[in-house]
């Protein structure tokens, strides 16, 4: 899988580009288009990750559908918002599609990024009723899952619009699913945190309580194990921390749990010698407040971690 690097600032929802409608027919060749927003996956692994679900259900051996439609049944379908929402996952859903039936015509009508309104479909599908059908549970779980997502991190962007913060994710996500997540969270408006243990430092409470406390000495320990460039962000929980932080030289403090008086606070100590991040609790009722302290960012991870899905449907011509 080739790198993946986030952008550092995404496009908010309301200035996505209009995506035309496009047509795959017949599903022998890419069941996409590579996404402006990144999509992360290369066909290979979309082909793969889409293979496992199919198996998981037994789609190949749907015995309802088999015992009660007749192989040629022919039919047109689409699947439709019934709620407004923000739309992700249309590569895996259209593979599984695919997978089932390679002649299964597909309509993109919203794709990744896309707001929608209730009643608007997504999708739409020509093709026998068998590949259809035994496809549709699969499709729709990724698709209502990461539409979820991006739905929810839309919700939060659009709370704190006017301010300088910016929406995070978290590694608070379903194994496996890390890299789809966190592209429903940008296809929602949100950008992402690190991506894995890997790919930034973060000194946590856990860490320190291990060292005996010494913000210093962990910075110091980073800087000289991390590959150059590598942001170093400590985890505080008081103000005596975030002032330990920045004499020590850290990149960015995680500002865990504050009330907004004290993360005003940390932002004046801090004054722009780092990134500021507000995290901890943060919900739909909270964050305009959190965001207006004057923080860089702040991390969600009920993002991930508790986004209800969107509700989409699949529903035939004429029934």
């Amino acid at each position: 899988m080739n790198a993946y690097h986030p952008p550092l600032r995404p496009t908010p929802p309301h200035a996505f580009p209009a995506v035309s409608p496009h047509t795959i027919t017949p599903l022998g060749t890419t069941a996409y288009k590579p996404s402006p927003l990144g999509f992360p996956l290369s066909a290979e692994d979309v082909t793969a990750q889409v293979r496992v679900a199919l198996l998981e259900d037994q789609a190949f051996n749907d015995v309802s559908t088999l015992a009660t439609v007749v192989s040629d049944r022919h039919v047109r379908a689409a699947i439709v918002a019934r709620r407004d929402g923000v739309i992700s996952g249309v590569p895996m859903a259209v593979e599984a599609f695919r997978q089932l039936d390679s002649h299964i015509s597909i309509r993109v009508d919203a794709d990744d990024g896309a707001r929608v309104r209730a009643g608007t479909p997504v999708l739409f599908l020509s093709g026998h009723a068998r590949g259809i059908l035994s496809a549709e549970r699969t499709a729709l779980n990724y698709l209502q899952h990461l539409s979820g997502i991006a739905s929810l991190t839309w919700r939060f962007v659009q709370a704190i619009e006017g301010t300088r913060a910016q929406i995070l994710d978290t590694r608070k996500t379903t194994p496996g699913w890390r890299l789809l997540e966190k592209f429903a969270v940008r296809c929602g408006g949100g950008a992402n945190h690190r991506l894995d243990l890997r790919s930034g430092v973060l000194i946590k409470d856990n860490h320190l309580a291990a060292i005996g406390g010494d913000i210093a000495m962990a910075v110091s320990r980073a800087r000289q194990l991390a590959m150059p460039g590598t942001p170093v962000q400590v985890e505080c929980d008081t103000l005596e921390q975030v002032d330990a932080a920045v004499a020590a030289g850290a990149d960015w403090v995680l500002l865990d749990n504050m009330t907004p008086e004290k993360l005003r606070d940390a932002v004046q100590r801090c004054a722009g010698r780092c990134v500021t991040e507000a995290s901890g609790g943060v919900t739909l009722d909270t964050v305009r407040a959190i965001a207006e302290t004057g923080v860089d960012r702040i991390s969600v991870g009920a993002l991930t971690h508790s986004a209800p899905a969107l509700d989409l449907g699949l529903d035939f011509d004429g029934l």
